[in-house]
């Protein structure tokens, strides 16, 4: 039986690498405009190897870029690019097709929903804030909380302890990264079903107890699972 649905954040519940993306693209073009004397693949070069440094969260990316290129922080180039990439970051920060229909769905029948999330505290709450998904979930577990990433064990059982009386084998984590959101939730003795229309790796090795096409498809394994037809929020 199913009583509670953990979500991974990014990738599994909003196109976290489609949304970098084209805030990136339109940060470059910011800057660009504003001055910056290098070619679009030329900052974008620059930008990649910061993220592969510092990782994909790093909030001074920009600042950094400047310091390597121009030996100082422009700030009206630097202005440009943030502006650029927080509007183009609104924009495409959307959940994916059918989320939220689905988690409505899934809190209309008493399912308990939480996210584990290796984002910092700040940028994953901006994130459920910007979808207005802020309001629906009963725990939010991420990196500042625990200070231990998936597949470490802490976030997972925060989370366990937080949802109160749900057992371990009674909990679904959905998630879009095998090595961490499948092996880190069945080590910790959860269920777990793998976010396949997410998956931005392609490649990875899967041991999951389900595979979603859509996230959709987990409202049929509760069906299953606990016996119920779910109705309709």
């Amino acid at each position: 039986m199913i009583k509670a649905v953990i979500f991974d954040l990014d990738n599994t519940l909003v196109d976290f690498m489609a949304m970098k993306r084209q805030a990136i693209n339109a940060a470059i073009c910011g800057m660009i405009d504003a001055g910056i004397e290098l070619t679009s693949e030329e900052v974008r070069t620059h930008i990649d190897k910061i993220y592969t440094e510092q990782g994909i969260e790093y909030q001074l990316v920009f600042d950094h870029l400047l310091k390597e290129v121009l030996g100082r922080v422009d700030y009206k180039i630097l202005s440009a690019g943030i502006i650029a990439y927080r509007r183009a970051r609104e924009a495409a920060l959307t959940p994916y097709p059918h989320v939220t229909a689905t988690l409505m769905r899934l809190v209309k029948n008493g399912i308990r929903l939480a996210v584990v999330s290796d984002a910092p505290a700040r940028e994953a709450w901006l994130r459920l804030c910007q979808m207005n998904f802020h309001h629906i979930f009963d725990v939010v577990v991420t990196f500042d909380d625990t200070g231990e990433r998936k597949p470490g064990p802490k976030p997972f059982m925060m989370a366990l302890n937080k949802l109160g009386d749900c057992e371990a084998e009674n909990v679904l984590m959905i998630g879009d990264w095998a090595e961490r959101d499948m092996v880190g939730a069945k080590n910790v003795g959860m269920q777990t079903a793998f976010a396949g229309y997410g998956d931005s790796f392609g490649n990875q090795q899967v041991e999951a107890d389900y595979i979603l096409e859509d996230i959709t498809d987990v409202l049929k394994i509760i069906e299953d699972q606990n016996g119920i037809s779910l109705v309709h929020a």
